[in-house]
C-alpha cells in the first residue's frame, strides 16, 4: 500500500496542547524544549539540550488513539532542520516502557524522510534493547528527541507525519 494516512498535519489551529515536551529534567537535567506554531503553520520544536546535571536531551511526544498500522510500512516526515541529528520514536501500546528508534540528520531545507518500521530498534532510556525492530501492528505514540551528547540549540520544522 503505497497511500499516505495522516497521523498529524500541522496548520495554523493545531492544538499545540496534544504535544508533550520531556526535558530531561525528568532526571536532574537543565535542557529546555518547547513546541509551538508558527507563522506558516508548522510544528516548530526548538530549545537548548544542556549536559549540565547529568542532562542530554529534549523530546517531545504525542499520544494517538491507538490504531492498527499493519497495513503499512514506513512513517513518512516532511521537516526542515538545523542540520543536526534527531531520532524519530514511536511505541505501539500506551503501557508498553520501550520505544523504537530511528536516527536521522534533519537538513536545513524542505525535505521528507522515510523511515521504515523494520529499521527502528527498541530502545530504553537511550539504550539499544535485544528485541526485535518494530514490527509495525500497532501504534499508539510519536515523539522526537534530540541527544547528541553536546551541548546546542536546535530548531526542527515539522510539517507532518504520515504513514505509508
Amino acid at each position: 500500500m503505497s497511500e499516505l494516512k495522516s497521523i498529524f498535519e500541522f496548520n495554523k489551529k493545531s492544538n499545540i496542547k496534544q504535544w508533550h515536551i520531556v526535558n530531561d529534567d525528568v532526571m536532574g537535567g537543565l535542557s529546555m524544549g518547547l513546541m509551538q506554531i508558527n507563522l506558516a503553520g508548522n510544528g516548530v520544536f526548538s530549545g537548548h539540550v544542556s549536559l549540565a546535571n547529568n542532562g542530554g536531551f529534549c523530546l517531545v511526544r504525542h499520544d494517538v488513539e491507538r490504531i492498527p498500522v499493519d497495513k503499512y510500512s514506513s512513517f513518512v516526515l516532511r521537516i526542515k532542520g538545523d542540520g543536526k541529528k534527531y531520532a524519530f520514536r514511536c511505541k505501539s501500546g500506551e503501557h508498553q516502557r520501550h520505544t523504537y528508534s530511528y536516527d536521522f540528520k534533519a537538513g536545513k531545507e524542505w525535505q521528507t524522510i522515510e523511515i521504515p518500521f523494520k529499521e527502528m530498534e527498541a530502545v530504553f532510556r537511550g539504550e539499544e534493547l535485544k528485541l526485535p525492530n518494530y514490527h509495525g501492528d500497532y501504534l499508539a505514540q510519536i515523539a522526537i528527541i534530540i541527544k547528541n551528547g553536546i551541548e546546542e540549540d536546535f530548531t526542527l520544522e515539522i510539517e507532518s507525519i504520515h504513514i505509508k
